[in-house]
């Protein structure tokens, strides 16, 4: 009696359990009665069987092995006990036979008879149904056999002779050990007032006109020797100057050089070589003296000591430090009547000293089209100091149009002094013009 009943019942779930739509309407109504509780002890007892799985399958291999005598290998159907819960049909089929196992081996029966388990005790936990998963796609059938292409060689190529040694041409290139590079710009500035402005002024014309040119050398292991030739000359134009149709504002002819062993990274002995004058005669408005010429003044200097070279934000900021302890000064002047102008004994034209010096020269690129070059040079001989930084910032429109702001303080005790400065002196342009670099 209780057999019938069993089979009854079985026959029963498995007729309601056939139909998709009322299996998901029964599983949705049974899951929404669940309590927060209840899901603890849905997603516990999930485990359980699960585990229960992993043992029926485990059982199923020791009764194989212990039959046939071997270990039978992973199957694919055995994938049905770890996917998501799926109602699959051959687990009601084969509990309703009424005779035999249908033909199905011990893997198919293990699997079916541990599903149908889960089916019984937990239908809440069906996902889906093999009517659905029919509509989405069948699983691809396995591969018995390897697939072969039909390939027909059409020609056959032996193998070429390759020989033992191939000849090698060897090149040796001479090490590029100097580096040329130059600046030139020439810039104008033209400027126009009425007579009328309300704020008067004058109007007046202008050029200016910059070379350097370096020639650097490095062997690449101890030696740099650096020579930089700067020359700079510029005119304007002054109608309330009645004496000169044009005099110069900067004119500057300077050479530098430098012979450097290194000594570790960043630090270099250094022997240092200053030579300083001018090209054009120098005035100021409706005065016929000349305040400076060339070779009034020369300035020569000579100094021993170190090198630190400067290398910040990413490169963007390069160049070197001189700290010389010993540093001999020279300076000439030419013309007797301006001996004591720059600080020289009457009647003699020559001055000798011995000190200090530092020089910085260093260039900040701040971007691709602004860039400040800045150079430091001061020389003490613990008596007197003469003292120069010149700022140059350049705004960079295109390859050839830049624009150029010029700051230089200057600070010399060995000269007059003035009533309103002082020993400072300063001098200030901006201009816009041709720009050339190499």
């Amino acid at each position: 009696m209780k057999k019938s009943l069993l089979i009854a019942s079985v026959m029963f779930l498995g007729c309601a359990l056939h139909t998709d739509a009322q299996v998901s309407r029964w599983f949705k109504r049974f899951a929404g009665q669940q309590s927060q509780a209840a899901l603890v002890r849905t997603y516990a007892d999930s485990l359980a069987f699960y585990k229960a799985k992993l043992d029926s399958i485990q059982r199923e291999n020791e009764r194989i092995t212990s039959e046939t005598g071997y270990s039978p290998n992973p199957d694919g159907r055995m994938y049905r006990l770890f996917a998501p819960l799926t109602f699959y049909h051959s687990p009601a089929q084969q509990q309703l036979r009424l005779l035999g196992d249908g033909g199905n081996d011990a893997v198919s029966n293990g699997v079916d008879k541990a599903l149908m388990k889960v089916y019984l005790n937990r239908p809440d936990l069906v996902e889906n149904s093999e009517l659905r998963l029919a509509q989405v796609g069948t699983v691809a059938e396995k591969v018995e056999a390897p697939i072969r292409q039909d390939v027909e060689l059409s020609l056959k190529v032996d193998d070429p002779q390759v020989p033992d040694t191939a000849p090698v041409e060897v090149m040796v290139e001479k090490p590029k050990f100097w580096t040329i590079k130059g600046n030139y710009f020439l810039q104008l500035l033209q400027n126009y007032i009425s007579g009328n402005w309300y704020k008067g002024g004058e109007s007046n014309y202008s050029m200016l006109g910059s070379v350097t040119m370096e020639a650097n050398y490095n062997n690449k292991q101890k030696v740099k020797w650096d020579n930089k030739l700067e020359m700079k000359l510029g005119f304007q134009t002054s109608k309330a100057d009645s004496l000169h149709s044009f005099k110069s504002y900067e004119d500057l002819l300077r050479l530098s050089s430098k012979l450097g062993l290194q000594a570790s990274k960043r630090w270099y002995y250094t022997a240092m070589l200053l030579a300083e004058t001018q090209f054009m005669r120098g005035y100021k408005n409706n005065d016929a003296m000349v305040y400076s010429d060339f070779f009034s003044p020369f300035k020569l200097n000579v100094s021993l000591g170190m090198d630190y070279t400067v290398e910040a934000f990413d490169k963007k900021l390069k160049g070197n430090i001189h700290l010389a302890p010993l540093s001999y000064n020279m300076k000439y002047v030419d013309r007797k009547a301006l001996v004591t102008i720059f600080g020289l004994d009457e009647g003699k034209f020559v001055k000798h000293d011995f000190g200090s010096q530092i020089t910085a020269e260093l260039e900040w690129n701040f971007t691709d089209n602004i860039k400040w070059q800045t150079r430091f040079y001061t020389f003490t001989t613990y008596k007197r100091v003469e003292m120069e930084w010149e700022n140059t910032f350049s705004f960079k429109f295109n390859k050839y149009i830049s624009t150029t702001i010029f700051l230089y303080p200057r600070f010399d005790d060995n000269t007059a002094r003035d009533d309103h400065h002082g020993y400072w002196q300063f001098k200030e342009f901006t201009s816009i013009g041709f720009n050339y670099s190499f």
